[in-house]
């Protein structure tokens, strides 16, 4: 089966114009638009929030939220909220984030390792509806429970780069999302990783590979073709559009990549 193809909003865009982009996407067809959350530019649960109400079927993916910037409690609650909200419709990622900006931030994890896996550990069981009561090195629960768990539980999509939180994001994730970074070759590899992590943790569902790339924004419908090929194993790619000096478009040409995604996956 073909990926899913979408677009990026990507923070470098101002927050304000959002709203009208996704709508636009949601137009031309598209079946995704993609938020990540970004220090210090913006949050993602608000926006993605706003593009949500603002559209009927369009679902919206956020990639990824920092998990030493949230309390998991905090996380489970606002995922469920949207969940209920949107049915189907809201795919949550969760991560590291820059490890630099969490040292601006205050809040680097020791271990960032240990930290994600506690994380998404009790994220997970928040979310499945169970009273949860732990005492990890970062998460402590006493008893705590979703008064309003969501209905139809999304998945949890996590984060990764290097190996052992690709193993991690196979072993505990419903999905992985790779940033790429490291070009096609790579993030194939990454996600065998993951798949392979999984495959050892003996963990056969479902499993989703999102993956992050660029390509100009006056690409043609064969250039995202040729772009969406070179990741055979995604099973979503998600698409940043770039002005012509090859930094993140500001949102003048978004549109444009827009129609061409959308023919390209017609």
């Amino acid at each position: 089966m073909a990926a899913t193809l979408s677009i990026i909003l990507p923070p470098d865009v101002p927050p304000e114009r959002f709203i009208g982009l996704a709508q636009a996407a949601e137009a031309a067809g598209l079946e995704e638009v993609w938020l990540w959350e970004d220090c210090f530019a913006q949050a993602g649960l608000g926006p993605s929030a706003a593009v949500l109400a603002a559209t009927s079927r369009i679902r919206v993916g956020l990639g990824l939220m920092p998990v030493p910037l949230r309390n998991v409690a905090l996380t489970a609650m606002e995922i469920s909220a949207l969940a209920r909200m949107f049915p189907g419709r809201f795919l949550p990622g969760i991560g590291h984030g820059v490890l630099e900006w969490m040292g601006q931030a205050g809040v680097r994890a020791r271990s960032p390792l240990t930290l994600l896996r506690e994380q998404a550990t009790a994220l997970r069981a928040l979310l499945a509806g169970e009273e949860v009561t732990v005492d990890g090195e970062y998460v402590r629960l006493d008893r705590v429970r979703l008064r309003w768990p969501p209905g139809q539980v999304p998945p949890l999509l996590i984060g990764a780069g290097r190996p052992r939180t690709l193993a991690l994001a196979g072993e505990l994730g419903d999905g992985v999302i790779l940033a790429g970074d490291d070009g096609p070759e790579a993030e194939t590899a990454g996600a065998r990783a993951a798949l392979d992590a999984r495959a050892a943790a003996g963990v056969d569902a479902p499993y989703e590979v999102i993956e992050f790339t660029s390509t100009a924004a006056d690409a043609g419908v064969d250039d995202v073709r040729r772009l969406a090929a070179a990741y055979p194993l995604a099973t979503r790619i998600t698409i940043l559009a770039l002005a012509p000096d090859g930094t993140p478009d500001r949102g003048d040409r978004i549109e444009a990549l827009i129609v061409t995604i959308a023919a390209a996956a017609a």
